[in-house]
């Protein structure tokens, strides 16, 4: 659906983890990528190494976020965006700030509805694009102790399914990727007891791919695909008592030691 040789792709967040292993998936196949990040000292050192192009970006801020579409376009078009930028808090929802619950909302989902509000009308007008909005199997299965972040990653899914009905017949497509728990700093000092566990090169392969099939939703690993459905079929009784038994008794527990940096460096709590 998208050659990517020579397609000018955007990546949010891209300075590290998922959005850093999508980047240079993306200009291995010889795409022009642009990543855009808050950190830009990280942003450009990560471009430096991969020999592609960093922007400011902060994801919250419509006008950061045109300068960036714009930069990245550098007076041509946007061929895909990859809206990958999002943070995690963890704990119970009672103990959590509330602003700090608000800007994960923000990040997470606040910053997807922009960014493809952005570039999607120049799209379809083309008649041409890829949108990949990065959710979270959190956007299909709820988990204790992580409550705004599932909301913000349903949120996400249920965003793209919607656009997808408006623009049937565009040629532009939308793929929903949901990876199950990911081994970046997003996941730092939590607890990942019977989950199954992905390296950021595992979640960028299926966003890559995404370019040449352009499926709606995509769930890393694929096997994890019924969850949604398990979800809403089994009672909440019992679908909590599995939760417990995969996350333990104690709502989003985490190694404070261990997330610190990551804490420190999001300004979360």
């Amino acid at each position: 659906m998208i050659d990517l040789d020579g397609a000018r792709v955007c990546v949010t967040g891209g300075a590290r983890g998922i959005g850093r292993a999508t980047a240079a998936a993306l200009a291995q196949r010889g795409a022009i990528v642009t990543i855009g990040d808050i950190d830009l000292d990280a942003a450009s050192a990560t471009a430096d190494e991969l020999g592609i192009r960093a922007e400011a970006l902060d994801v919250t801020d419509e006008k950061s976020f045109r300068e960036f579409l714009l930069a990245a376009a550098d007076g041509h078009d946007i061929d895909m965006l990859v809206n990958n930028a999002g943070i995690q808090l963890m704990g119970r929802f009672v103990d959590s700030e509330l602003q700090a619950l608000h800007r994960e909302l923000a990040i997470n989902l606040g910053a997807v509805v922009t960014g493809t509000h952005l570039v999607l009308p120049h799209m379809i007008v083309r008649g041409r694009g890829h949108i990949v909005n990065v959710s979270s199997m959190a956007g299909k299965v709820s988990t204790p102790g992580m409550a705004t972040y599932c909301a913000s990653k349903f949120g996400v899914v249920a965003l793209s399914r919607a656009i997808r009905a408006e623009i049937v017949g565009t040629g532009v497509s939308v793929t929903t990727v949901m990876p199950a728990a990911t081994r970046t700093d997003l996941t730092s000092g939590v607890t990942l007891r019977l989950q199954p566990t992905l390296e950021a090169d595992d979640v960028a392969a299926a966003i890559v791919a995404s370019a040449g099939h352009g499926r709606s939703e995509v769930t890393v690993p694929r096997w994890l695909a019924p969850m949604g459905v398990v979800e809403q079929g089994v009672p909440e009784r019992l679908l909590l008592q599995a939760k417990r038994l995969v996350g333990g008794k104690e709502p989003g527990a985490f190694d404070p030691g261990g997330r610190r940096a990551y804490l420190d460096r999001t300004q979360i709590r």
